[in-house]
Order: structure tokens, then sequence, then C-alpha cells
């Protein structure tokens, strides 16, 4: 199994950037899919972003609201991956968290991935 730990969320003005990393620990964890998933106060937890595990070149996968503006990569030297969001809007106003699934699958569904990070605040505000 992996842990997954969330870091690098904060207060972005609209139009601005910041980029998210996902630490990952324990056994084989660039075999694991990555996905980034948000939840927005009173909204279901919905996928944004998906890359594969390493036996699969990582590819990705993303939503259509997302799609263009974040980019998904990993490095599996640092046992790490990353969530790059570009012209942060205040609808991207969440709480973000990493989960890693062990089947190495490109999927957005929740119910796809039992690893879990604890979260970390994105707001985008003036």
């Amino acid at each position: 199994q992996v842990q997954v730990v969330e870091s690098g969320g904060g207060l972005v003005q609209p139009g601005g950037s910041l980029k998210l990393t996902c630490q990952l620990t324990g056994w084989n964890p660039n075999a694991y899919s990555i996905g980034w998933f948000r939840q927005a106060p009173g909204k279901e937890r919905e996928g944004v972003a998906a890359i594969s595990g390493s036996q699969d070149e990582g590819r990705t996968t993303y939503s259509d609201s997302v799609k263009g503006r974040f980019t998904i990569s990993r490095d599996n030297i640092k046992k790490e991956a990353y969530l790059q969001m570009d012209s942060l809007q205040s609808e991207d106003t969440a709480v973000y968290y990493c989960a890693a699934d062990w089947q190495g699958r490109i999927t957005l569904a929740r119910n796809d991935y039992i690893y879990w990070g604890q979260g970390t605040q994105v707001t985008v505000s003036a």
C-alpha cells in the first residue's frame, strides 16, 4: 500500500497559477496511477485529472472543466505527482485531494481510488 500527502495549496488571485504536489511513500508507489480530485462546499467530490503508473508511460486524462488549464505530471525518481493549475477561476476554489489506484488505471471515478490524502485548500479570490 501507499501513503499520499498533498501540499501547495493557498490563496491566489483569479487568472493566477498554483502547483500542487502529491508525495507518495510505501511499496512501489510508481506503479500506482494518481488522480487529483476536488470538493467545493456543498458539492460532490469530482475528479479533475489522472495519470497512469510508470508501466503505462504516464498517460493522462482531464475533466472538461479543467482541460487546457491544468496539467498533471509525475516524477518517478522523487516519487511525487503534481497538478499545475493555470488561469485559475473562482469556480476552482475547493479542497484538492490526491489519490492512488493500485490497479494503475486512468480514471476520474472516485470509487476507483482507495488511498487518499487529507487534502489541501485552494482559494481563488481577489
